[in-house]
């Protein structure tokens, strides 16, 4: 697949071939055997029917009058190699001059694969090119100008799309100079880094209102308006012209043709004024066809299919611990991906030298990059060997230090979407915090990430929770909801689920049916709930399964507990009802934390793990990065009491939270869902002292009833 991106060459044609040997066997005629060498191993005519491949001559000779019909074409796939005898005849005075100045060495031509199944049958597939430009600013499609030209007629015939181009009035001559000029041609065509093309439109003249009729012994040389074609070859449809006129072996038009293609070369006899010339065309390899996303129906719906991208996963190459990755531009593409289109690597991560040593962190740097799996396919990109707008699919979520390549000009307009299985090759499912940052710099530039997740067998879609520097992989039906939705937000023992189910129920169920009722710009007909927990078992489970149940969007910020041999953690194991979710690894514990962004707390009786979450939910509210709304505390006061008052009091003895007292009415101690429901409709109707203005009260928390 690597060298079948970084091949030179389209797979229709191979490199110029230069003859070996030649033999007039008339003024008018010789007999010449030319060489190609290094063939790509794509040419598609290695895998097709011989008499599909045609040799097309150099249209700087044809324009000469010189046509070169082949009597024999060996191919050696094995060897990158052809073989070909032309029969070269001369049409014309000035042709007569220039066959005798053919020699080895010369440049005259290259094989074109005719393969029927890249033909363009559907017009449409050309006319949307119409108005579209590359990179450059160069159209993709165009007959005089940018927005294409109505002198572009297309057809269908015969089950394939003809374009007839209309021709100019008039036909191309030669100046009296040019045969004096020829020899400096014919040397020249020994150097491929010669356009003899340019060298030979310094001696054309063009005549307006001369005749377009074809004369028996003589090239007419007849012109349309500028041609661009970069989506596709061209090919002239030699049974469309009119009976007794034929055109050059000089035929195909490549893709990279800029306001060039407009000569053409015809011979033979007719009384038939030439009015236009017929062309046909065949599609380039998928990534190089300039295709937008918006454009490929099929592949955009193999997508919507979570069965198709996962079985799209199981064709990456074996072994699970090796980086792979594959760029998929079309549908049919994607639902036939075998293991050797995938790139795969073993990067060897090794210790970076760090700032101090800057010159070789920048080698190592590069040295790791050059190793990724998707580095070839961002490369290609880059150098505009892949111009059709695609997604990336790579077995690990890309790294970080690729972020400079993905946020690139060129390859965020091509990326149009990143899908992974795995976070991490060394962590599993869990981010780290450069990842996490890398998703929130995709997702501003518009490149959609997606986790093809074997835990819940969907695919979930990264968002950030808007105007927050975080966020979430969700599952495709629920992003509206949690983007527009109020976080509530459950925390508790990891060991024991309590004896809360009903009340959290009926709290949630009170909180749904409330939000019909209320005008708050929390709580509202048009705003959803989601609950948000650790992702754990224990409380988390109680209150990810509860959402599940009645229908609300269940969130889970999961973090990796496994740390270091000894430690004493039981919350490792995710609870099986979560929709969205993010991941954490240990190290990033307060990060986590302060990344749940809850609107509304809700404590269950729980341990250490519980302590550190409400110390620092009473930080953010203290110091303003969370609003003044209320946090639940679910269980008796006594058990609130020997929790929080004892912290408090001494706080409050020694000073140590003056100005800050008021935060004791953020916390309401409730024992049922009813009591909550009744504090939460004040709060939502603005009766609820609660804020720096507020009472302060010395149990450090409200006793609701």
């Amino acid at each position: 697949m690597e060298s079948y991106l970084f091949s030179d060459h389209f797979d229709l044609v191979t490199p110029d071939g230069k003859i070996s040997s030649i033999q007039n066997t008339s003024p008018t005629q010789s007999v010449a055997e030319v060489l190609i060498e290094n063939i790509s191993p794509a040419f598609v005519g290695f895998k097709i029917d011989p008499q599909l491949v045609k040799f097309n001559f150099k249209s700087t000779l044809a324009q000469l009058g010189l046509n070169a019909i082949p009597q024999s074409i060996e191919l050696d796939a094995n060897a990158h190699f052809a073989r070909i005898i032309l029969h070269l005849e001369a049409i014309g005075s000035l042709a007569k001059l220039m066959l005798p100045l053919l020699s080895p060495g010369a440049f005259i031509g290259k094989l074109f694969a005719a393969d029927d199944r890249r033909r363009v049958r559907d017009p449409e597939y050309l006319s949307r090119m119409f108005g579209r430009a590359d990179r450059n600013g160069l159209p993709l499609l165009s007959l005089g100008g940018l927005q294409g030209s109505d002198e572009l007629v297309l057809e269908k015939i015969d089950g394939r799309t003809v374009a007839f181009l209309s021709l100019l009035d008039g036909a191309v001559f030669y100046d009296e100079h040019m045969p004096g000029f020829l020899p400096i041609l014919a040397k020249a065509l020994h150097d491929p880094r010669v356009k003899t093309r340019s060298l030979l439109q310094l001696q054309q003249i063009w005549q307006p209102g001369a005749s377009r009729i074809v004369k028996k012994d003589e090239i007419l040389l007849v012109q349309t308006l500028p041609l661009h074609i970069r989506t596709v070859y061209a090919r002239v449809v030699e049974e469309l012209l009119p009976e007794g006129v034929h055109h050059t072996s000089a035929s195909v038009l490549q893709p990279d043709t800029k306001a060039s293609g407009n000569i053409y070369e015809l011979y033979g006899e007719s009384k038939k004024e030439l009015s236009d010339i017929p062309l046909e065309f065949y599609t380039l390899e998928p990534h190089r066809e300039h295709v937008f996303f918006a454009d490929r129906d099929q592949l955009q719906t193999c997508l919507e299919n979570p069965e198709v991208v996962f079985h799209a996963f199981d064709t990456a190459p074996a072994p699970l611990h090796h980086l792979t990755a594959v760029f998929v531009v079309k549908g049919e593409q994607l639902l036939q991906l075998k293991p050797n289109d995938w790139i795969s690597r073993e990067p060897r991560m090794s210790e970076f030298p760090g700032v101090v040593n800057p010159d070789r962190q920048a080698v190592a740097v590069e040295k790791y990059i050059h190793q990724q799996p998707s580095f070839p396919f961002l490369k290609a990109i880059e150098d505009g060997l892949i111009t059709s707008e695609g997604i990336l699919l790579t077995r690990y979520f890309p790294s970080p230090l690729l972020k400079q390549m993905l946020l690139s000009d060129q390859i965020h307009r091509n990326l149009k979407g990143i899908y992974f299985k795995y976070p991490s090759r060394t962590y599993g499912d869990y981010f780290s915090h450069e990842d996490r940052s890398l998703l929130l710099d995709l997702a501003k530039f518009g490149i959609p990430t997606y986790w093809v997740d074997e835990a819940t067998q969907k695919i979930l879609q990264y968002f950030p929770k808007p105007h927050k520097d975080s966020g979430m992989f969700v599952p495709p039906e629920a992003v509206e909801t949690f983007l527009k939705s109020t976080l509530f937000g459950l925390y508790g023992s990891n060991l024991s689920e309590g004896s809360f189910e009903k009340e959290l129920s009926d709290l949630l169920l009170g909180l749904v049916q409330l939000s019909k009722e209320m005008h708050h710009p929390l709580l509202n007909r048009d705003t959803p709930i989601a609950l948000v927990t650790g992702g754990g078992p224990g409380s988390m489970g109680l209150g990810n399964r509860v959402a599940k149940k009645i229908g609300i969007l269940s969130c889970a910020n999961i973090m990796d507990f496994r740390g270091e041999k000894g430690a004493v953690v039981n919350e490792q194991k995710q609870n099986p009802y979560i929709d969205a979710k993010m991941t954490y690894r240990l190290d990033k514990l307060v990060e986590r934390q302060a990344e749940f962004n809850l609107d509304f707390p809700i404590f269950l009786m729980g341990g250490i793990g519980t302590d550190f979450e409400f110390c620092l939910e009473e930080v953010r509210r203290k110091v303003g990065a969370a609003a003044p709304t209320p946090v639940l505390l679910f269980g008796s006061p006594e058990y609130w009491k020997k929790k929080l008052s004892s912290r408090f009091r001494c706080n409050l003895e020694t000073g140590t939270i003056s100005g800050s007292e008021w935060v004791s009415n953020c916390f309401y101690c409730v024992q049922s869902a009813a009591q909550g429901l009744k504090m939460y409709k004040q709060f939502f109707s603005g009766t609820l002292k609660i804020g720096i203005n507020g009472p302060v009260y010395d149990d450090g928390f409200v006793i609701y009833s």
